[in-house]
């Protein structure tokens, strides 16, 4: 157990992350986010932990660095959990090459962002891996996806945060069920798919 009585846990990302947030599932939105609330405070209500969601749909790092200060920093988490990068690869393959982020910008930028949030309130890291909702690795988009999952790995033990293996959890029923069966875009889950990437988190906080 690592999440200790009354800390303030910030979610910040993208439409995974937000899940209607900020309107129809206000304020923690309907997806892993309020999946690992609802769990945790289950099982450690002694916890009393202080739950908030900044998550933005369509953001990428760009998006992020933009509204870091007011979203991120001044939230003052205790933990802050970040989850990006995946609209910054998904938009080379729509109609919107020129929005996605190059892989040596998305590690500079969010090595930035990183630093910035750590030195300002001191808080603890949780960076989730970027996923794509398919088991092909040859497959272009998720052979993206893996590389920038790399990234984040890396910045894990850089900055001593825990680490959430996201692909590796889709990887794990992927071995022996559809895409389909998870989310219809291969990027935006079903409410299964939430759960498995809030079992993932937990597992990742040691609370499973």
């Amino acid at each position: 157990m690592i999440l200790r009585t009354g800390q303030r846990v910030v979610f910040v990302g993208d439409s995974i992350t937000d899940c209607g947030r900020r309107d129809v599932a206000a304020p923690y939105g309907n997806g892993y986010v309020s999946l690992v609330r609802a769990l945790v405070d289950a099982r450690h209500p002694e916890l009393e932990i202080e739950w908030v969601n900044r998550g933005v749909s369509g953001n990428t790092v760009r998006d992020l660095a933009a509204r870091w200060d007011a979203d991120a920093i001044a939230e003052r988490p205790d933990w802050l959990a970040v989850l990006i990068g995946i609209n910054d690869i998904w938009r080379r393959y729509t109609d919107r090459p020129a929005e996605a982020v190059g892989i040596d910008e998305y590690e500079r930028t969010l090595r930035d962002l990183l630093r910035r949030v750590v030195a300002a309130t001191g808080c603890r890291l949780i960076l989730g891996d970027p996923f794509f909702i398919e088991a092909d690795r040859g497959d272009p988009q998720r052979a993206d996806t893996d590389r920038y999952a790399e990234v984040v790995a890396g910045l894990a033990a850089e900055f001593d945060a825990v680490h959430v293996p996201n692909q590796a959890a889709f990887d794990r029923v992927l071995a022996v069920s559809p895409a389909k069966r998870w989310a219809d875009d291969r990027v935006h889950p079903y409410l299964p798919g939430h759960a498995v990437l809030a079992d993932a988190y937990l597992s990742a906080l040691g609370l499973r």
